[in-house]
């Protein structure tokens, strides 16, 4: 019996190894997955061992339905290959088998070629099968992101939509993380809501679109909200980033600003002041309103303006906000304080001063700020501080003192106020630099007097031989009195100018010596002008005619004693007439010398062999015109010296 068991088990046992041996004839080995972009080609390897060589072998390859079926797409072994007709790979896959190795190429790869695949390898004595699953990828388009373009307010009841954001033709389905300040988003009940959706595109790709709601608080007013998009591609995972956005948080106001908007610094009377009120709320409330004291002030919105303000203006301001949804009001208040600077106050202890006494006079304003003092005359600073002492006064000291008073810290604020100071004295007058003088007879010269003195002098002019000349003009000024007379030169005289006051006279003497303006003798000198006219014809031979006409202008000399001193006008007057005297005595002796030379008959065609006999018989055809200065009469004389009448010219 124990021999019968033994036996059964070897018999056993050498079914065993022979059955071991047969499936253990081809061994296939596969990669899990083989990942490549669409539109890519796809190698997909089925690696194997056999006892058999290759040309016992036959390779088939299927691909699993979304079903779940086996369908055989390519048939391949030692004498011929083919792709199964039908599939949505046959036009696009290729087999190729070498030593261990049989190789699946799919061309143009497409994101439905996403299967799984069977490699089944059969010998003669047995068969080895393995499968690979096929990875297809698509790297979606940009991601985009848009806001809502309302304002949100943080008293809404219910999650507000804040975005959307949105990526188009992935494959896998890309995924999209909502951000707030570099911080992930996830849902919270009532609080924040993400909606995401899913298209499938006619391309089989993907396209995702989420949308964000929250409840917002003023804190948000700042934020930056963004999404993140994370998509699949072979190896690995890759993220993209859209643009930032803010969104406009309405929440109401708290507090209330009020400030002057111009002008910048200290305020000054007669300024216009601008005052801003806002709150710090989003929007700011649109009820607005002013208050100085209990009284209400009409404003624009958010501004009121005050034109040509006083002290009286200064003082607190007010300014109410109202919300518009709840009627809360809030309150804001500035403070204004407006600058004055009173008209100067001049005082002087005595208008009227004696030469050689002392001035003194005081300058006051009234001013809300420090002030400067200055005193000014003729333009010119003499003196600072509110108080003026002038020492020792003279006719100088006399005039318009003018005070200003400045704020040096606010531009443009000044004052200012005059005094005029008369220094009392005997009459001054000023010496001209020349009261001796020479002018021509039978001309005017005016003649001036400026006179200094308090009370006004009384000017009178006076000559030599006791006779009162009438001012031609009389002013009077803050320097003194000016006197104008105008004496005609007739002979030499003296002029007297006499000031007289209630406190003495003075007086200023001019000497005026007449002359007499002479012209040098000169010659008579002629001005001869020549015209010459030839007439010819062909076809008879006549004398010329020639007509000759010569103006003359005799200029008599004056005699007269030339004076000793000349003036210089009258000296480039004599220059001129010597000038014009050599000209006429050129113009002369050129008449005479063509005169001469036409006698000869070295011009005009005349021979010089001519007798007088010749030419005294065409003396009428030569004429001469001698014309006077001193007379109207034209005397014609022929060439022989004898009178023409002038109907003969």
């Amino acid at each position: 019996m124990a021999a019968r068991d033994a036996a059964s088990l070897l018999v056993g046992l050498l079914v065993l190894f022979h059955t071991w041996g047969v499936w253990a004839d081809v061994e296939v080995n596969m990669e899990d997955r083989v990942e490549v972009y669409s539109g890519e080609e796809a190698r997909i390897n089925c690696m194997f061992t056999s006892t058999e060589g290759v040309g016992a072998l036959r390779i088939h390859w299927f691909y699993v339905t979304r079903s779940g079926e086996k369908q055989q797409i390519y048939y391949l072994d030692s004498t011929m290959k083919y792709a199964d007709r039908g599939t949505q790979f046959t036009d696009r896959v290729n087999g190729t088998i070498s030593a261990g190795t049989v190789v699946l190429t799919i061309n143009d790869v497409q994101v439905e070629d996403e299967v799984e695949f069977i490699c089944l390898i059969k010998s003669l004595t047995g068969a080895g099968e393995g499968c690979t699953k096929l990875k297809v990828f698509d790297a979606p388009d940009l991601p985009s992101i848009e806001g809502v373009q309302t304002g949100i307010s943080v008293n809404e009841e219910n999650p507000s939509k804040i975005g959307t954001c949105e990526v188009k033709n992935g494959f896998p389905k890309p995924n999209i993380t909502w951000y707030r300040n570099n911080t992930p988003l996830r849902p919270i009940q009532d609080e924040v809501e993400i909606a995401p959706s899913v298209t499938v595109e006619s391309s089989k790709l993907f396209s995702v679109r989420s949308e964000l709601r929250m409840k917002v608080t003023k804190e948000d007013k700042d934020d930056q909200f963004y999404c993140e998009v994370t998509y699949f591609v072979p190896g690995g995972i890759r993220m993209t980033e859209t643009n930032r956005i803010n969104i406009t948080v309405y929440y109401p106001s708290t507090a209330v600003s009020v400030w002057v908007e111009s002008p910048k610094g200290k305020i000054k009377e007669w300024d216009s002041i601008e005052l801003q009120c806002r709150g710090n709320g989003n929007p700011s409330s649109s009820i607005i309103s002013f208050k100085h004291g209990e009284k209400e002030l009409a404003s624009d919105q958010d501004t009121l303006v005050l034109h040509n303000v006083t002290r009286l203006d200064s003082g607190v301001y007010y300014c109410i906000s109202t919300d518009m949804e709840t009627f809360q009001e809030i309150p804001g208040n500035t403070t204004l304080f407006v600058n004055y600077l009173d008209p100067a106050v001049v005082r002087s202890e005595k208008a009227i001063v004696s030469q050689g006494q002392e001035l003194k006079a005081t300058c006051n304003a009234l001013s809300s700020v420090d002030t400067h003092t200055a005193w000014f005359k003729d333009g010119k600073e003499i003196s600072k501080g509110n108080t003026l002492i002038v020492k020792d006064a003279t006719f100088d000291t006399a005039g318009t003192y003018e005070c200003v008073v400045t704020v040096p810290e606010i531009e443009g604020m000044e004052t200012r106020g005059t005094v005029h100071i008369n220094v009392q004295g005997q009459p001054e007058i000023i010496k001209p630099d020349n009261t001796e003088m020479e002018q021509q007879v039978e001309t005017t010269v005016s003649l001036r007097c400026k006179v200094r003195g308090f009370p006004d002098p009384r000017v009178e002019w006076t000559t030599s031989d006791g006779k009162v000349l009438d001012e031609t003009s009389h002013e009077v000024t803050d320097e003194g009195v000016q006197s104008t007379v105008d004496v005609k030169v007739t002979s030499d005289i003296t002029v007297f100018c006499n000031a007289t006051n209630d406190f003495g006279t003075d007086a200023l003497t001019f000497n005026i010596k007449a002359t007499t303006h002479t012209t040098a003798a000169t010659t008579a000198a002629t001005t001869t002008t020549a015209t010459t006219t030839s007439t010819s014809t062909s076809t008879s031979t006549s004398t010329p005619t020639t007509t000759t006409t010569l103006s003359s202008t005799t200029v008599k000399p004056k005699t007269a004693n030339p004076p000793k001193k000349k003036v210089k006008k009258e000296s480039s007057g004599g220059v001129i007439i010597a000038v014009i005297i050599i000209c006429i005595l050129l113009l002369a002796i050129l008449g005479s010398v063509l005169y001469f030379l036409y006698k000869k008959g070295k011009i005009c065609g005349r021979s010089g062999k001519q007798d007088l006999t010749k030419e005294k018989s065409n003396k009428d055809n030569i004429v001469v015109e001698m014309k006077s200065d001193n007379t109207e009469e034209a005397v014609l004389l022929g060439v022989n010296g004898e009178k023409q009448p002038p109907n003969d010219q």
